[in-house]
């Protein structure tokens, strides 16, 4: 017999650029398989043959290389015009979509030793291999080879290129791949001139010294500095202008361990490929400049061979902040590094490979539920995200967020793409990266889009844009409720299915706009993808000032203590605030919009405890430090019986009196549970009723892990949803929106 029957796999996935096709040849190995592999535009194609053919199917979804994820294994029949005599790699074919690009994964743990060890690659700070690396971030355009990356200025010398083309080395197709004799180069330099020496040991020197560096990482420039020294933070926060966000920090796991718990859940998180900035109770002081009023502590673990090098010279911890000006995106390039950072660094850790694209890191933490991404940034993104049950044939959908933690989204073949954190669209920058990016993706996934979606906001520079879009393409665009696809976000991430009914949604952030024309916030939402009623809201309060109110929170106290009937609380509290000015403004209606916003709610508590005088020095701060404060279990503030109308006032009247009764710590411990239960209560209902069949917890609120843990408790026994890799706050709109338009299609 001439040829031999065997079976045609196709394996889906991430399957490229992760190591499958070797991984593949040693199992064929192993087992006796003789045929082929390649990678074409689907994924991974095998032709196989030989007797342990069922095992060699099976074994293709265990045991993966780290990066590597399957989808689907679909099996046919194949008949081989001759038998083969060995199992080779053979030649890709065409590129597609379909297949995925992978994101940035931090070093492995051969990589690590490596560069810690005797060999060629010693020290040397760009080492990688098929299971760790940069991929997006140095990514020009498809198909993923060297050729199209910033690598391809760097030619392989002979050893690099004998490992590059050996399937049972591990750097086979590493696309990156490099060593000192070919690839990037780093040095130091300071005041315009290269520093003699190894750069990483004086980078060490001067951090030992109290400098302030700007490093070259792998989505853009960090600011770092010496996170014991008061004095190094202290000149930090005045050059860079930021005086109380906290600092992300980078240590390895042994230090992360003196400054903070580490939960197993933690630490997997921590040493994930992905390797994101993790939240985590701080144990041991380090100086108050580091997270100004919080009890948690933002850490990394080196994620490149650079930072590995640093860190073994200078154990850290390390400050790793983002290297930018105040409210700008990340620096990417050294030129544009030595002019915009150049009065805050007093030296520069470079390198000559270009970044592709900005890639701020990540930021997760553990939650009663699991891991949730606060932030989705390097590692996570260009990920995508499966559509649920009902939505197989949706069309293409471009999503393009709300006004700030923008991120737009794609939908495509039952697949979401949600982009990397893009920052405030009301920057000029973020805005010219946010159209970047989203031709970036648009090419990545191969998208032109059916139809477009944004929010209700007319003053949104996202919705304005898909609106000019619209009438320039003649595309259909759906405008969606910003807490609508807030509540979809959550049922989309939890693959709920299109037609698997109405669920009680409490979504909690700070503004949105309403169908009826005014700010929301504070909602319990009953609905689905196509529809959704406001079966309860938030007492509204006015925005004194408009924007100013989220900027300074007596604005929000005031005028819930004034709804109170504690007028006389408010002079107390706030003696120095333009008090009559503002009862002015709200009693004749100048710029003193009515909103149902529960962040408000937590500046006006905060407020009243004097946590942000005399205004927050960036987002969240004073809800931030409102959840530090909270301690102990406590009895929940009242916030009145009506069904459909959640009262703060009854909470005010039991919190003035707490003033000076309670510790400020009982106080906030009260307001979380107050708010828990309130919102609880009434979802709890709509549940038992059989209005609703889940709950479904949405908004930046939830960021808030006291919040989560207090609500989930008080929904105990019902099925609740929660976010985990698509932010609860606004990060995650753009996947909602993609969801009402593809259901409200349907």
């Amino acid at each position: 017999m001439n040829g031999a029957t065997g079976l045609r796999i196709r394996v889906r996935g991430r399957v490229q650029g992760v190591g499958f096709r070797p991984f593949v040849w040693h199992l064929a190995q192993r087992l006796g398989i003789v045929g082929e592999v390649k990678n074409d535009a689907e994924g991974v194609l095998i032709l196989a043959a030989g007797p342990a053919l069922p095992d060699f199917e099976a074994a293709l979804s265990d045991d993966l290389p780290p990066l590597a994820k399957v989808t689907s294994v679909e099996s046919t029949p194949h008949r081989f015009a001759a038998r083969p005599t060995g199992f080779l790699i053979v030649p890709s074919t065409g590129h597609g979509a379909e297949t995925g690009v992978v994101p940035d994964a931090a070093t492995c743990t051969d990589c690590a030793a490596e560069i810690r060890g005797p060999g060629r690659r010693q020290g040397y700070a760009f080492t990688n291999c098929t299971n760790c690396g940069p991929r997006f971030s140095i990514l020009r355009s498809l198909p993923y080879d060297r050729a199209a990356t910033t690598m391809a200025e760097f030619e392989m010398c002979p050893a690099c290129r004998a490992e590059y083309e050996d399937p049972a080395d591990r750097r086979f197709h590493a696309q990156p791949i490099a060593c000192p004799a070919c690839g990037p180069r780093l040095w130091l330099e300071a005041g315009g001139e290269e520093v003699p020496g190894d750069p990483v040991a004086e980078a060490a020197r001067r951090l030992r010294a109290g400098q302030i560096l700007a490093i070259k990482g792998l989505g853009g420039f960090h600011l770092a500095c010496d996170a014991t020294s008061a004095d190094a933070l202290a000149t930090l926060r005045a050059r860079k202008r930021r005086p109380g966000k906290p600092f992300a920090l980078m240590a390895s796991l042994p230090v992360v361990r003196v400054h903070a718990h580490v939960p197993p859940a933690a630490e997997a998180l921590l040493a994930s490929p992905a390797a994101p900035i993790v939240l985590l109770d701080a144990h041991d002081a380090l100086p108050e400049a580091v997270a100004p009023g919080l009890s948690t502590l933002g850490f990394m673990l080196p994620h490149t061979p650079l930072h590995h090098l640093l860190l073994d010279q200078f154990p850290g911890p390390v400050v790793m902040t983002s290297g930018n000006l105040s409210g700008e995106p990340q620096v990417t390039g050294n030129a544009e590094a030595r002019a915009k950072l150049g009065h805050i660094a007093d030296a520069f850790l470079m390198h000559d490979r270009e970044i592709a694209r900005k890639l701020d890191d990540g930021v997760e933490r553990i939650t009663p539920r699991g891991p949730v991404t606060l932030r989705r940034g390097r590692g996570r993104a260009p990920s995508t995200l499966p559509l649920p049950p009902g939505f197989e044939a949706a069309p293409r959908i471009l999503a393009v967020g709300g006004q700030i933690k923008s991120t737009p989204c794609l939908l495509k073949s039952g697949e979401a793409l949600l982009s990397h954190h893009l920052g405030d669209l009301d920057d000029p920058l973020a805005w010219a990266e946010f159209l970047a990016a989203e031709a970036d993706y648009a090419a990545i996934f191969e998208h032109l889009p059916e139809a477009l979606a944004c929010d209700l906001h007319p003053g949104y520079r996202a919705t304005r844009h898909a609106e000019t879009r619209g009438k320039a393409t003649g595309l259909p665009l759906v405008h969606v409720q910003h807490h609508h696809a807030h509540l979809a976000a959550c049922l989309g991430e939890n693959l709920w299915p299109l037609d698997g009914g109405p669920v009680a949604g409490i979504v909690l952030d700070g503004t949105g706009l309403g169908p009826d024309g005014t700010i929301w916030g504070g909602e319990l939402l009953l609905g689905d993808y196509r529809g959704f009623t406001r079966a309860a809201q938030l007492a509204p309060a006015p925005l004194p000032g408009g924007d100013a109110a989220s900027r300074e929170p007596w604005r929000n106290a005031l005028v819930r203590l004034d709804a109170a009937g504690l007028p006389e609380v408010a002079d107390r509290l706030f003696p120095d605030a333009p008090r009559a000015a503002v009862r002015a403004a709200i009693a004749a209606g100048v710029n003193a919009p009515a909103a149902s916003s529960a962040g408000r709610l937590f500046d006006a508590v905060a407020a009243c405890l004097w946590l942000c005088p005399p205004a927050q020095s960036y987002e969240g701060e004073a809800a931030m430090r409102l959840e530090t404060l909270a301690e102990g279990r406590a009895n929940p503030y009242p916030m009145g019986e009506d069904p459909r109308r959640i009262d703060p006032a009854p909470m005010f009247r039991a919190l003035a009196h707490d003033l000076d009764a309670e510790s400020p710590g009982t106080i906030a411990a009260r307001f979380h549970a107050g708010l828990a239960e309130a919102f609880a209560v009434r979802a709890r209902r709509l549940v038992e009723t059989g209005a609703a069949r889940a709950v479904a917890l949405s908004g930046g609120c939830f960021q808030n892990a006291r919040l989560l843990e207090l609500t989930l408790a008080a929904l105990d026994g019902l099925p609740v949803l929660t976010h985990g890799a698509v932010p609860p706050n606004d990060g995650g709109l753009a996947l909602g929106q993609a969801l009402v338009a593809a259901a409200k299609g349907s």
